[in-house]
């Protein structure tokens, strides 16, 4: 089986520490956690010519992304999409599956865990806050042991990947603990579908939401959520405020052949997810997610041989970005804009109470292995410059080595 990273025939080289393609044109390192690379036949897909969005050819596009995206979620619930960010699918799936009142349990080990409960708070939940210490996983025993001492609780939000320190909770453990309460599950996979495994069926997840822009190797602009018939029942009694984000309306437009949107959609997003969607599924999941944890070890053995530490617990780390501590004495944003300025490669920072404190390095959608060790051996140098002793090739040496060893 070929990888979906083969399938354009980009072949890339190094030019210095940046990446150049075969057609000259110089780009930065992308290794953020999102937006993520775009494969070449994606970005083509993007510029053409503009469609009439009531068109039957719009429509049919829509609809084989979605029968598409259906297999990525391992579904066969209805994939409901929205032109919105990650952000706004959150939104859609809270406000059409509750009411105010509502007793809602937020397990949270970080920002996005936070998001969810905040935004249910804004449209009148009655959130529970569980916090797990950043760097550690949502245990399932606690999900279970709060939704035993809070009664009613209507449904449980959770992050599958947290982005923000670099953690992946157990979705399945989870939704076993959840399921015979009756509470729906509601999961936010914007950073980990077509990365990591979710079975939305086979676990029995109610709403599931990602976005384009990670895993899904497309631009930022379009959310989807894989909405169960549970949920679907929800929605119908749900009296939380909506006008756009309305799967009633939604669901209303979508047909197996041809489906649309009740507003205007993003066309070019829909037209690059065709391209993505289709590479992903003639790839494979199996094959996809070990992608992702390849490059995932390859990037913690680089880092480990550096002299650094990983901010989460080894098992608990996430497959689409790793988290790693700034040495003392280390600027955070002197160390980013050194390796943005001086090599072309772009890290991400810490968020929220993990400013200066962390680094992150996103691995995930089209980011390919020269990536990987292209950015260690610039992340050697620039430490170097900053006063952090390291070994000289040690980071790409080990990477590579795990990269062989596959």
């Amino acid at each position: 089986m070929r990888s979906c990273y083969e399938v354009d025939n980009l072949s890339t080289q190094r030019d210095g520490d940046e990446i150049v393609s075969t057609g000259g044109a110089r780009e930065v390192n992308l290794l953020i956690p999102g937006p993520t690379p775009l494969p070449p036949d994606v970005r083509a897909a993007m510029a053409g010519p503009m469609v009439n969005h009531r068109g039957e050819e719009f429509g049919q596009v829509l609809a084989e992304v979605l029968r598409g995206l259906q297999q990525i979620f391992q579904t066969t619930a209805p994939v409901v999409p929205f032109a919105a960010s990650g952000t706004g699918g959150l939104e859609a799936a809270i406000v059409n599956v509750l009411s105010p009142g509502d007793r809602v349990l937020a397990p949270s080990c970080g920002m996005f865990g936070d998001r969810f409960g905040a935004i249910a708070k804004a449209f009148g939940a009655d959130v529970i806050s569980q916090q797990a210490p950043w760097g550690t996983a949502v245990d399932p025993a606690a999900v279970a042991e709060a939704l035993s001492r809070h009664r009613g609780v209507a449904a449980v939000l959770l992050t599958h990947n947290e982005t923000s320190t670099g953690v992946a909770n157990p979705v399945q453990a989870i939704a076993e603990v959840v399921r015979p309460t009756g509470a729906l599950l509601l999961v936010d996979a914007v950073s980990s579908l077509a990365a990591l495994d979710l079975r939305t069926d086979a676990w029995g997840v109610d709403v599931v939401v990602s976005g384009s822009q990670k895993a899904l190797m497309a631009p930022p602009g379009a959310v989807f959520l894989a909405v169960s018939a549970r949920a679907q029942e929800a929605a119908r009694s749900a009296r939380m405020p909506k006008a756009y984000f309305s799967f009633e309306r939604a669901l209303a437009e979508l047909a197996p052949q041809v489906a649309f949107t009740p507003f205007t959609p993003a066309i070019p997003v829909i037209s690059a997810l065709q391209v993505s969607v289709r590479m992903i599924l003639r790839e494979g999941l199996p094959s996809r997610f070990a992608h992702h944890h390849r490059l995932a070890q390859a990037t913690r053995r680089g880092i480990m041989a550096l002299g650094l530490e990983l901010f989460c617990d080894p098992s608990c780390a996430s497959d689409t970005v790793t988290a790693v501590r700034l040495p003392q004495r280390i600027d955070g944003k002197a160390l980013l804009r050194r390796l943005r300025q001086d090599h072309g490669v772009a890290l991400a920072g810490g968020q929220g109470k993990l400013e200066g404190v962390i680094f992150r390095i996103g691995h995930m959608g089209y980011v390919q292995e020269s990536q990987i060790l292209s950015a260690l051996e610039a992340l050697e140098h620039v430490l170097a410059q900053l006063g952090h002793p390291v070994k000289r090739g040690a980071a790409v040496e080990a990477a590579a080595a795990g990269l062989r060893a596959r």
